[in-house]
């Protein structure tokens, strides 16, 4: 291992590490400079003849087996000291992938919860346009139903037309041409006329309006959503076509007093 090589991995070492490797050097060059000693010196020598010898005594014991295993020692610890950092570089770096990874998790959790918020609030405002749409055409439809409601008039023809459509609604047979001719025959269109000469009218039941209908006909005949007035035009031709219907097939087959 390169010596130059040493300090720069000493800098990525943490503080504790840095001390660990610090000590283990320094023991290293206290035990290295206490072989180098000569074991038959003289302990009085004069500290400045020791500094004096120390150098060449040093330089001399480079290649000694102490000073070869101080610099293993060395080189040992320096890669063990690397080998923590890496370590120390894997564990940092695998929490940041599990810090990323989890924020991912989190973030498309996230991104889901809001997608479905959403799709749930775009349904939702579908649904209402769909009600207030369909809403809004039952309406339209109510209100062009009104508008298209016919209004008939107030005279033999609108009666006999107003009548007609009730009698189809209602399955009632009948034409115009067949209740307009018995209209004429009975009443001459008259819808006030009354009868008070003949057998109905001597037994207290006289025929009255367009039809010349006696009252237990039009009871019996009447057609709900008509008037319950015998005199009323409406439901005066009703009321006989349903009970000439029964009677005799429809209206058209009636041309005499019925």
């Amino acid at each position: 291992m390169s010596a130059t090589r040493i300090p720069r991995r000493l800098r990525r070492l943490n503080k504790v590490q840095k001390i660990s490797v610090a000590g283990v050097s320094a023991l290293g060059v206290a035990a290295l400079t206490f072989s180098l000693v000569p074991s038959n010196a003289d302990a009085k020598i004069a500290p400045q003849a020791a500094a004096a010898a120390a150098p060449v005594a040093f330089t001399n014991a480079t290649g000694t087996a102490q000073a070869k295993t101080v610099q293993n020692s060395m080189i040992e610890q320096h890669s063990t000291a690397e080998k923590l950092v890496k370590a120390a570089d894997a564990a940092k770096a695998k929490a940041a992938a599990a810090a990323k990874a989890k924020a991912a998790k989190a973030k498309a959790e996230a991104d889901a919860k809001a997608k479905a918020a959403a799709d749930a609030k775009e349904k939702a405002e579908k649904a209402a346009k769909a009600k207030a749409d369909a809403k809004k055409r039952a309406s339209e439809k109510a209100n062009r139903s009104t508008a298209r409601k016919p209004v008939y008039a107030n005279n033999l023809d609108g009666w006999i037309r107003e009548a007609m459509a009730i009698m189809k609604k209602e399955g009632i047979p009948g034409s115009y041409d067949g209740i307009h001719r018995n209209i004429m025959r009975e009443s001459s269109g008259n819808r006030w006329a009354i009868n008070n000469w003949d057998i109905n009218a001597r037994n207290g039941v006289p025929s009255k309006g367009l039809l010349q209908v006696i009252q237990p006909t039009f009871d019996r005949y009447h057609v709900a959503g008509t008037k319950k007035d015998l005199y009323d035009p409406v439901a005066n031709i009703v009321a006989a076509c349903n009970y000439a219907a029964d009677r005799y097939g429809s209206m058209d087959n009636v041309n005499s007093a019925y």
